[in-house]
Formats: C-alpha cells, sequence, structure tokens
C-alpha cells in the first residue's frame, strides 16, 4: 500500500479508511494523536453525561415530581429544564443525540490514535454533523440563559465539550488540508493559536453564566 505523505489529502482516494505507516510522517502523527487523544477524552465524558441526562429523563417520564440530584435551587435545576419543550425539540429526550454524536467521535479519535486516516469525505461529513452539534449545543444553552431562565450543570458541562470536540475536529481538517479555508487558517493552527481562542471562548462562556447566575449559584 501506498504511505501517505504530509502533503497529501485524501478526497480522491475510493479506500474507506487509509493506515498511516509512513515513518515520514511520524511528526505529523504525533500532532495528530495528542488532538485526537483531547477529543475522546472531551467525547468519553459527554458521553457520560448524555447518559446521565437521559437516565434523568426517564426518571422524569416516569414520576414528573421526582427530585434530581442537581435539582439544587431555583436556578440550578436538571428537573425543570428537563421538563421544557427545549429539552425534548425532536419528540424525544435531546441525551440521546447526544451519545450517537458522542459514539461518532470517540470512534474516530480512537481510530486516529491507531494511525488510521479517513478520506475527506467522510471527515468533512463528520465536520457537519459537529457542526450541527455545536450549534445545537449553544441554542440550549440560550434557551436556558435567556427565557428558561434555569441552568443545567450537566448541559453546561455538554456544552463545554461539544466545543472542545468541535475546536479538534476543526483543528484536525484544517491541519490535513480537508477544510480548505485559507493559508492563514493552516498558519494559526500551525502556531498553536486556535487553542488560545477555544480557551477564550470558554471563558467567555464561563463569565456569562457567572454574571447572570453568580449571587445564585452560592446562595
Amino acid at each position: 500500500m501506498t504511505a501517505v505523505t504530509d502533503d497529501e489529502l485524501t478526497d480522491d482516494r475510493p479506500e474507506a479508511l487509509i493506515v498511516d505507516d509512513d515513518p515520514a510522517s511520524e511528526s505529523r502523527y504525533r500532532w495528530r494523536r495528542r488532538t485526537a487523544i483531547e477529543m475522546a477524552i472531551s467525547g468519553a465524558i459527554g458521553l457520560f453525561t448524555s447518559f446521565v441526562l437521559s437516565i434523568e429523563a426517564w426518571r422524569i417520564a416516569k414520576d414528573p415530581d421526582t427530585v434530581l440530584g442537581c435539582d439544587l435551587n431555583a436556578v440550578i435545576s436538571c428537573g425543570t429544564v428537563a421538563k421544557t419543550w427545549q429539552a425534548n425539540l425532536l419528540g424525544f429526550p435531546n441525551a440521546f443525540l447526544g451519545i450517537a454524536f458522542e459514539v461518532v467521535v470517540i470512534t474516530i479519535a480512537v481510530a486516529a490514535i491507531g494511525r488510521v486516516r479517513f478520506p475527506r469525505w467522510f471527515m468533512l461529513g463528520t465536520q457537519l454533523l459537529y457542526t450541527i452539534a455545536l450549534f445545537f449545543a449553544y441554542w440550549l444553552f440560550l434557551q436556558a440563559y435567556f427565557v428558561i431562565g434555569v441552568l443545567c450543570p450537566w448541559c453546561l458541562l455538554i456544552t463545554v465539550t461539544t466545543t472542545l470536540v468541535f475546536a479538534g475536529l476543526t483543528r484536525w481538517n484544517i491541519r490535513d488540508g480537508h477544510l480548505r479555508i485559507g493559508q492563514w487558517a493552516r498558519d494559526l493552527v500551525a502556531a498553536g493559536t486556535d487553542w488560545y481562542l477555544t480557551i477564550a471562548w470558554l471563558v467567555l462562556f464561563a463569565a456569562m453564566v457567572l454574571f447572570k447566575y453568580g449571587p445564585s449559584l452560592i446562595g
């Protein structure tokens, strides 16, 4: 099998996947492995959180008056959020979607750690899927923040892990040339600037929560 070099893209290859075993691309593999590990950890946390939310949704469906462990006060209440229409947008608990999304990203990340490289069409499809997941996560956050007026800690954690997975996947696709946004994007990723942008975004996210709900969170 022809080895995959650093500058080759996978969009014109017929294989479902490619095992990247070229010794010359070892540095590229180490970089990709670091990103894959970060995505796998974030995805695993997101998967666990989705399972917890699914169990809580089942408990509420069985007994609407049940009190959940994270029902702490008027503004920290998973149960209150879970009973809204936003938490069941498609007719079933949103956590079920989270389970599906996280399984996909964990599978891809683990495969990448094993030196598997997926073709461009597959990586772009995954990028689209997780872009939808990101917008959905932040739509739910904004609904809780501005409309419902109640926060769900597990939902906040899902928003953070979704952000981290999206950032890692985008970094990966830009670095490997799947997302052809421009040389500026590849230079930004090569310099590691995207990490600082991700951290700054999450700091802003935390600041929004503390600014509006800070006194209630500790009260």
